[in-house]
């Protein structure tokens, strides 16, 4: 039997309230879940019960208490994400995992077009090095597929030369999602894609993660929106504080 890409081991987070007497908070409570290769796994329970908790988790952007989120990575190792070192956790996001939050969060006066290639050229080994000459023809390569993605997701073209934080929240979120997808990934990560889009580009968000699922990335998401993720995930799994 193929190992899961993602395994997720009794999984345990706790926030303490340090402004209310330390009171603690306990989220996520022995989760457990797995995830194979060209899957989409659907986050679903109501709002609060810790679904973006266990995103950021598998993300690293949260440390767990206990537990293990164990990713079969590209060259046969497995990684537990949650006793990872920082290094190891930035060199996983490169190049094996992609995060789409509800916002974008980006250097301020970089252009879109920028803020999306540049997470392509970070992920190319051939750009990394003190050869300026393939770094420029790595920017000029992932700029082009970002001018590909904008194409898709309707952005329009005077924007993509401006930095996006005057965007309207669909045009930001746009944005967000082609730099989420512009790099292949083999763990993606979908925090409400769609939230702030109109119907059009919520169909191009669905293409592009049965895309993502038929290359044999792993998809794991929340989505409120029921017809998005009717059409996208393979199965729910509910989240719960009593889990």
């Amino acid at each position: 039997m193929t190992t899961p890409v993602l395994r997720v081991r009794d999984l345990r987070k706790t926030f303490t309230l340090h402004l209310r007497d330390s009171l603690r908070l306990p989220v996520l409570q022995g989760v457990s879940l797995d995830v194979a290769a060209g899957e989409c796994v659907a986050l679903v329970g109501p709002s609060g019960q810790g679904k973006s908790t266990l995103m950021k988790c598998l993300h690293g952007s949260y440390g767990a208490d206990s537990g293990e989120v164990l990713l079969a990575r590209d060259n046969g190792a497995t990684l537990d994400l949650a006793t990872a070192t920082p290094q190891e956790v930035i060199q996983v996001r490169r190049r094996e995992m992609a995060y789409v939050s509800q916002f974008l969060r980006v250097v301020p006066r970089v252009p879109a077009i920028d803020v999306v290639a540049e997470r392509r050229v970070d992920a190319d080994p051939a750009a990394n090095t003190l050869d300026d000459e393939a770094h420029a023809a790595a920017l000029a390569r992932a700029r082009d597929e970002a001018r590909s993605l904008f194409d898709r997701l309707n952005v329009p073209q005077g924007l993509w030369d401006l930095p996006p934080a005057t965007f309207s929240g669909g045009e930001q979120q746009r944005v967000n999602i082609a730099r989420g997808f512009i790099q292949p990934a083999t763990l993606l990560l979908l925090d409400e894609p769609t939230a702030s889009l109109d119907a059009t580009n919520r169909r191009v968000v669905v293409q592009l993660i049965e895309e993502a699922k038929a290359r044999g990335t792993a998809v794991v998401g929340i989505f409120h929106d029921e017809e998005v993720r009717d059409a996208v995930a393979t199965r729910c799994i509910h989240v719960r504080h009593d889990a």
